[in-house]
């Protein structure tokens, strides 16, 4: 049996209230440009440790440096702005699109983090095609996963089967779970004080 390639599942279309759509939609349009900065040189030097490591660890599926450099740069910074742990979505991009910019699902779910087009008119500017970029894939899929999060009270679980759709099954959340701890498991914590 060949190994699964992409689990992109079919999130769910949900009525938001207006003001959860509203902070959503601004979370999605917020352009400030992904620049790391540090407040001290040992966040600086721990952060170039993880990039490095990611980077050496994402060879067999990017081969290309400035691809992998540019991926974990814009996932560093957008995974800090919505308060998620960069491994967990290292995790999630592993068994969503195995790292596919321009993957889709057979539900039409689309790019690194497999985003399903409705969002796009939910909380966003309805281009459908700007899901293939990989700084807007990165921006929706963080923000929806926060907002899965926060509407499941911190239930990991439960958080990550409302993203791929499947929410009271076992198999999708067990897949990232095993991928965050497994591949991309990484010994030092995120840098405190660092801020996108």
């Amino acid at each position: 049996m060949w190994p699964r390639l992409c689990w992109g599942g079919a999130q769910q279309y949900e009525t938001l209230v207006d003001s959860v759509r509203g902070a959503l939609a601004a979370q999605i349009a917020n352009s400030t440009p992904p620049i790391r900065r540090f407040d001290t040189e040992t966040e600086r030097e721990a952060y170039q440790g993880w990039l490095v490591e990611m980077s050496i660890r994402l060879i067999p599926r990017l081969p290309e440096k400035r691809n992998r450099t540019d991926l974990l740069q814009c996932l560093d910074y957008e995974c800090t702005r919505a308060g998620l742990d960069r491994q967990l979505v290292l995790g999630l991009i592993q068994v969503e699109s195995n790292f596919r910019k321009y993957a889709i699902s057979d539900v039409g779910a689309r790019g690194l983090m497999q985003v399903m087009p409705f969002w796009t008119s939910l909380i966003g500017d309805g281009n459908v095609r700007r899901l293939f970029e990989m700084r807007t894939n990165l921006r929706y899929g963080c923000v929806i996963l926060r907002h899965y999060l926060d509407s499941e009270k911190g239930d990991l679980y439960r958080a990550l089967g409302r993203y791929n759709g499947s929410v009271g099954q076992a198999g999708y959340p067990n897949a990232v779970l095993a991928a965050w701890q497994g591949g991309w498991a990484y010994p030092s914590p995120a840098p405190a004080g660092g801020r996108p």
